[in-house]
């Protein structure tokens, strides 16, 4: 082996283990955080929009990501599904893991603080490759036919604790009860994301799929929250 190709399987060696330096599984199956990029990637599923028996229409959306029926409480209104082995509260840990500091969540009349985050998908397209795509392109108002906001806020809230037991006093981080992870309007504070929006919009907007930039219920997609700069 001549000098120049040592030299480069070197050079390849060194960049392979910087790339996988700055991508920690942080311990958890379904979750890498990138520490270079300053992203967490998730892996979800395109979650049916249907799920309760006694309802044939699906229920709006007011949730990105959440566990699975009957798991989940808001599986009924979420555009994906992750592995019910992956806690909100690892999300939680991650997104700490990068410098960030929760702030607070809502339920109903107020604003959620906390560091802003971008949040999108990325999802196969017909050759198998990723494409990402932005939440104003995964959503649409049933109403009026008119794509998600482009910018709105998403803010790293964490979760309001929660007591399970009423005859226990101990309380538990609320999202690991719900398995709320990003909630679109303040209908819960147990959840790790919120946006701007309002109790009042949740009322107006009626947001659905949008099935032309979306893939069919059951396919593999990446959820990615990325810190904002």
């Amino acid at each position: 082996m001549n000098r120049c190709m040592l030299l480069g399987i070197i050079v390849i060696g060194i960049v392979v283990s910087n790339q996988l330096a700055s991508q920690d599984k942080a311990g958890v199956h379904g979750i890498v955080v990138d520490k270079e990029a300053r992203t967490v990637t998730i892996d979800a599923k395109m979650a049916p929009r249907v799920v309760l028996k006694e309802k044939k229409e699906p229920y709006p959306l007011e949730i990105i990501a959440t566990w699975p029926h009957p798991k989940g409480k808001k599986a009924h209104e979420t555009i994906v599904t992750i592995s019910e082995t992956l806690k909100p509260s690892d999300v939680h840990k991650a997104l700490e893991s990068l410098g960030l500091k929760a702030g607070k969540p809502i339920k109903g009349i107020g604003e959620p603080t906390g560091p802003a985050v971008n949040v999108y998908f990325l999802v196969p397209d017909s050759t198998g490759l990723e494409r990402k795509v932005t939440l104003d392109r995964a959503m649409v108002d049933a109403k009026n036919g008119k794509p998600f906001p482009k910018n709105i806020e998403w803010r790293f809230t964490g979760s309001a604790l929660v007591q399970p037991d009423p005859n226990n006093d101990q309380k538990i981080f609320g999202a690991d009860f719900s398995g709320t992870l990003m909630s679109i309007f303040p209908v819960t504070d147990e959840t790790v994301f919120q946006t701007e929006l309002t109790i009042k919009q949740e009322g107006i907007m009626k947001l659905e799929v949008n099935t032309k930039n979306m893939p069919k219920e059951g396919t593999p997609v990446k959820l990615i929250i990325e810190v904002k700069k």
